[in-house]
């Protein structure tokens, strides 16, 4: 006799839970995607039309649950916009979105779709994550009506908020986030009167969750981590890369080891607008990434990580960023620094000259200290150490302090913060440190062609950034990029 079929459910999902209990790891799986993107029209299409370009995503993004699921994974994380894209206005969106409600009700789409008011991709998502066992992360849009009585409440009668949700092994809701650091060009969202730091538990582990630009802000990244204790960050995210700091892999990766958690990043995927670089990044560093920028094809994404890195026996020691850097006296300070832009950042730069040295460059309140040695020293590649220490953004004014060692786009200084994504110089040896007013640094490494570095570097309790053996191939830039959350302006769009 076959067993019925939530009875069959139910044993899969105690199956997949006493698994998990089983051990300290557990598999996490993201998929990069390239997503099918509506037409662009000034004027809203039809629910029903909406729901057909939506579902072609879906197509695929069952395909990588179903993949993901067949090796083992426990969770996989889709991107930020994976299901409708982002060309829209406030109108044109209004179709694709649905009444998403508070995980509280309890409630599994996949199996009481008329529960709440018609909800067609939540429950497609519901039955994905209860048809293969595993917990779904995705980002759709949430519609909340409103009226006169809310003197916040939009012209229109409704909020709209760029959303997160969670069903797990059951298809059950467990999580629903709105985005709080809107980025510039997302006029059809709402910003949240709060910030919400949204955790869960699962039989592997304390899990948070947040959604691209906010990885940049205090709230609610650094409270998940610092405040809340969670283990694993879901990350969905549509990140344009940015040489030679704001690569997605190489922040996202320099976020989870200055933050000591891991880190599920799902990155869409659209070379047009520079958008590749999905990983499983982990205190350590990463276990696996993906960066492409010739193809548009998506990747899925799978690796085995630690449920509890703080207990791991790996897990980096504390550090104090600025204990090195202030308790040495500087080296001498070249003359002829120069100002150059990274962006819109002025930097202060130095070049530099010879094979091997040491040199400090400051400004503001923060000098970074070098001691360098290079393999080979051409003459048609010229690098500085780079010092900044000031406000970031045109209209989000938002504190950074970086010290970089970087390559420069040519032999012309002019260059120098330039985007680059070759090089032909390795090093034999690298020491970067700062004094830094912050807790919060992020160490990244980039070899040319984007490339990351894992078990090449390590940064020391002292707060140094050092290579180990040298580095095995070409570097792009070395980097402490640092956040004093508590020097940002107050944000000019949120009411």
């Amino acid at each position: 006799m076959l067993p019925s079929q939530p009875l069959l459910h139910a044993a899969v999902f105690a199956l997949t839970v006493l698994q998990a209990l089983a051990s300290d790891t557990f598999i996490a799986a993201v998929y990069e995607h390239a997503v099918i993107l509506p037409d662009d029209t000034d004027e809203p299409v039809s629910p029903d039309d909406a729901l057909v370009l939506m579902n072609k995503n879906m197509d695929v993004l069952e395909g990588a649950i179903k993949e993901a699921a067949q090796q083992g994974a426990h969770i996989i994380v889709t991107p930020e916009d994976g299901i409708y894209g982002w060309r829209f206005t406030r109108e044109t969106i209004y179709p694709y979105l649905e009444d998403i409600p508070d995980p509280a009700v309890n409630w599994i789409p996949c199996t009481d779709p008329t529960r709440f008011t018609p909800a067609p991709v939540q429950e497609r998502l519901s039955c994905m994550a209860r048809n293969n066992s595993i917990y779904v992360v995705a980002n759709i849009g949430d519609k909340k009506l409103c009226n006169s009585s809310d003197p916040s409440c939009p012209s229109d009668g409704r909020y709209q908020y760029n959303t997160d949700v969670v069903f797990d092994p059951e298809g059950k809701l467990v999580a629903r986030y709105h985005k709080y650091n809107l980025f510039r060009g997302e006029t059809q969202f709402n910003y949240p009167k709060e910030p919400e730091a949204i955790t869960f538990e699962t039989p592997f582990g304390k899990f948070g969750i947040f959604t691209c630009f906010d990885i940049l802000f205090r709230e609610p990244a650094v409270v998940l981590v610092s405040e809340m204790q969670v283990d694993t960050v879901l990350f969905p995210t549509a990140w344009m890369n940015v040489l030679p700091f704001l690569t997605a892999v190489e922040f996202h990766s320099a976020w989870a080891m200055g933050m000591g958690v891991n880190l599920l990043s799902a990155n869409t995927h659209n070379i047009n607008f520079a958008m590749t670089g999905s990983g499983l990044f982990t205190p350590e560093g990463p276990i696996t990434y993906h960066y492409d920028s010739r193809t548009e094809e998506g990747r899925l994404l799978l690796a085995e990580l630690s449920a509890h890195p703080r207990l791991s026996p790996t897990y980096p020691s504390a550090v104090n960023w600025s204990s090195y850097a202030t308790s040495i006296k500087k080296f001498p300070e070249e003359n002829d620094t120069f100002s150059g832009a990274v962006r819109r950042d002025i930097f202060t730069f130095s070049e530099l000259r010879c094979k091997a040295g040491n040199y400090t460059v400051c400004q503001g309140d923060l000098c970074c200290h070098l001691v360098y040695q290079m393999s080979n020293k051409t003459k048609d590649e010229f690098y500085v150490l780079g010092a900044f220490d000031g406000l970031h953004g045109s209209l989000i004014k938002y504190h950074w302090q970086i010290c970089t060692l970087l390559k420069c786009q040519s032999t012309d200084l002019n260059t120098c913060g330039q985007p680059v994504e070759t090089a032909q110089t390795k090093f034999e040896m690298f020491s970067l440190s700062g004094t830094f007013g912050t807790n919060y640094v992020f160490p990244e490494v980039l070899y040319s062609g984007v490339e990351l570095a894992p078990g090449e570097f390590e940064v020391l309790h002292d707060g140094r950034l050092r290579s180990k053996h040298g580095t095995s191939k070409p570097l792009l830039t070395a980097t402490l990029f640092g956040r004093l959350y508590e020097k940002d302006l107050p944000h000019p769009l949120r009411t």
